[in-house]
Order: C-alpha cells, then sequence, then structure tokens
C-alpha cells in the first residue's frame, strides 16, 4: 500500500473513533522491543530495539530499502507483514495489537492528503468531528492549531488557493490538533523545492520547540533533516540500527565508514598517515582516520602534515571544493572544503600542503 493510501486509510479510521477510544495527553516516551519484520524471505527489520524519550524529536535515516518507512508503518499500525514479532509500547501502554485508530497518533505523509471540497479549517476539525469532540471545544483547538503553524488567517480558504508548504501546514494542524501522544512524519520534506525545504524544516524546528512534551518521529533520506531537525538520529543500514545518538555525534565520531560517508563527504585515511609516531592508536589495524574536508587547512609548501597536488577546484558559492592527490596516497583524492574569504584561491596543478588537528581525527571501522 503507498503512503497516498495509507493517509487515506488514517483519515478514514478516525471516523471509527470514539469518544473514549484514547484519553489524549498521555506520557508519550516510546519504546520498541525485538522488532523483525519479514516479507517472504527478506528481513526487512532484524531484531530492533529502540526507546525513543518523551518530548524528543528523533529522525529516521537511512536509504531506500533499509527498513526506515516500515517501522514508521509498525508505529502508526498499519503494517501487514508474512512475519511479524516485536512490542510497542507508548507511554508506558502496550499497543501492539490496537488498530491505528485507537493509537491516539498523529500523521503526515508525503501526500497530504487534504480534502479539496473543505476550507482549511474544516480539514483541520476532521478528526474531532469524527471523535465527536462539542463545537465549542473544536472552534477553540482548531483555531490554537493554525496558530501553531502560523496560518490562523487561513481558516476560510480552500486547500487548492495554497501553496504546497502552506498546504503541509494545515496537514500538520490536522495532526496536532487531536494532541496525539506521539507525531509520525514519513518524508514530510520531500515533496517541496530546495528552498521552500529549508524554510519548512526551520518552521518544523521552531514548532517542536513550542511544543517540548510532544515526541516526534521523521522517518527522512536527507541528512541535512536529520542534522537540523533531530534531538537524536537512527541511522539504518539493511534492517538494522547502524548508530544511534545525537547528530553531533554522528558527523563528528562516527562509528564506520557507512555513517561517516552518509553523513556527508569523509575523508578515509591510514592511520599511520595522520597520527603522530607517540600515539598508541596509530597500528591499529582496524580502524581507519576519519577527517571531514573542513578539517583541513591548506598551507604553504612543506609547512603542513601532508603533501600533495591541487587535481581539482569547484565553486559552490560560499565554499570552494578542493580535491588533493597525496604525495603518499596517489591513488586517492582528499576532499578539502574551504571558505572562499580565507585568502587566494588555490588553483589546479599547485603543490601545497595540508594541515589539521590531531582532534579532529575520528577513528572508525572500514
Amino acid at each position: 500500500m503507498d503512503t497516498a493510501s495509507l493517509t487515506y486509510q488514517a483519515v478514514s479510521d478516525a471516523a471509527a473513533l470514539t469518544q473514549d477510544a484514547v484519553a489524549p495527553g498521555t506520557a508519550s516516551g516510546v519504546r520498541i522491543e525485538h522488532l523483525t519484520v519479514r516479507f517472504g524471505a527478506r528481513t526487512v527489520l532484524d531484531d530492533l530495539s529502540l526507546t525513543i524519550e518523551r518530548g524528543e524529536l528523533l529522525t529516521v535515516l537511512g536509504r531506500s530499502g533499509c527498513g526506515k518507512t516500515t517501522l514508521l508503518r509498525f508505529i502508526a499500525g498499519f503494517l501487514k507483514a508474512d512475519a511479524l514479532a516485536g512490542t510497542l509500547t507508548v507511554g508506558g501502554r502496550d499497543i501492539t495489537h490496537l488498530a491505528p485508530h485507537k493509537r491516539n497518533l498523529g500523521l503526515l505523509f508525503q501526500s497530504y492528503a487534504l480534502f479539496p471540497h473543505m476550507t482549511v479549517f474544516e480539514n483541520v476539525a476532521f478528526g474531532l468531528r469524527a471523535r465527536q469532540v462539542a463545537s465549542p471545544e473544536i472552534q477553540r483547538r482548531v483555531t490554537d492549531a493554525l496558530k501553531l503553524v502560523q496560518l490562523d488567517d487561513a481558516g476560510h480558504i480552500m486547500p487548492a488557493q495554497l501553496s504546497g508548504g502552506m498546504q503541509q501546514r494545515v496537514a500538520l494542524a490536522r495532526s496536532l490538533v487531536v494532541e496525539p501522544d506521539v507525531l509520525l512524519l514519513d518524508e514530510p520534506l520531500s515533496a517541496l523545492d530546495a528552498n521552500l525545504r529549508a524554510d519548512v524544516r526551520s518552521e518544523l524546528k521552531a514548532l517542536h520547540e513550542r511544543l517540548p512534551h510532544l515526541t516526534i518521529v521523521c522517518v527522512t533520506h536527507d541528512h541535512d533533516d536529520a542534522l537540523v531537525l533531530s534531538d537524536r538520529t537512527l541511522l539504518m543500514r539493511e534492517g538494522r540500527i547502524a548508530q544511534l545518538g545525537t547528530p553531533q555525534q554522528l558527523y563528528d565520531a562516527p562509528c564506520d565508514a557507512f555513517v561517516a560517508r552518509y553523513l556527508g563527504a569523509a575523508n578515509l585515511l591510514p592511520l599511520p598517515l595522520v597520527l603522530p609516531a607517540s600515539d598508541p592508536r596509530r597500528h591499529d589495524p582496524e580502524r581507519l582516520a576519519c577527517l571531514r574536508p573542513e578539517a583541513f587547512l591548506i598551507v604553504p609548501r612543506d609547512q603542513g602534515r601532508l603533501h600533495g597536488e591541487i587535481a581539482d577546484v569547484q565553486w559552490h558559492g560560499a565554499t570552494l571544493s578542493v580535491s588533493v592527490v597525496l604525495d603518499a596516497l596517489p591513488r586517492q583524492t582528499v576532499l578539502v572544503t574551504r571558505q572562499r574569504n580565507q585568502g587566494d584561491a588555490p588553483l589546479k596543478g599547485a603543490r601545497i600542503s595540508l594541515d589539521f588537528e590531531v582532534d579532529d581525527v575520528a577513528l572508525i571501522h572500514p
């Protein structure tokens, strides 16, 4: 079932809610234990256990097919698989076998699934009317939700009159108005262009700051989303957790080459090349040195730790990407990022040296 179908299913399921189905606003920490999902012979999630704290914004990151959307669908209650094992608790309540409409979750998928014949106000109010909430309470909660997403003057407008970013905010308000225990976001920014994506990303971060007790799980393939939005980032690889930690931990101290390269450009070098002779870690055969491009400083020839020749220079507006072939590694190119205002632009073919701080070296598994 595609994400658009899932969204419509969630809206339809909401109509079956009764007033006493779920008590909203319960403690919203999420705990998943020993989750295994198989489709035929293929294992999509393999014995995955995870705890998400109340009020945390967790981004789930990874390549297509790694299991991140399957994880979200399990939390939402939409997952149908040939083999499914594991438990899910939210706020200490086991909801593993509850129907989707009884889980009190807010859902926002790639397709916003707004009703084109309803105003913004009525779209946001839909879930509350399905729960038979009293009209004065609907008015108050919809008004508050629209203010929260900065659309307080748009209640009378039809969805077709709104930009993509504004439609997404309407869908977000509809998810928040039911006071969910957990908000689930599946690639919420993928349909937006680059400039709008950055703006909406900032709005989502600001929204989370205004709702510090709301637990949010956001699935994305974009590492910028993870770096900007997350309290913690879960990077997945082939159905398993590759690394879990703050964005800074994953970027500055990746556990292996896969994590290092996924979060951005990474130079992986032999330890003896970058660590001083006095460092006992220098001859560890199971580790590589990871240096981010911005950790290198281009210095005059023979004044740095590494020496080589510039193979290419690319301009990226405020920064330059400089490719350097090291004398000690003639078959490998090292990438260096430099701000444009840091002296004269380096020239292709020039002989240079590179310097760096040993503290910027991360030791990782290959």
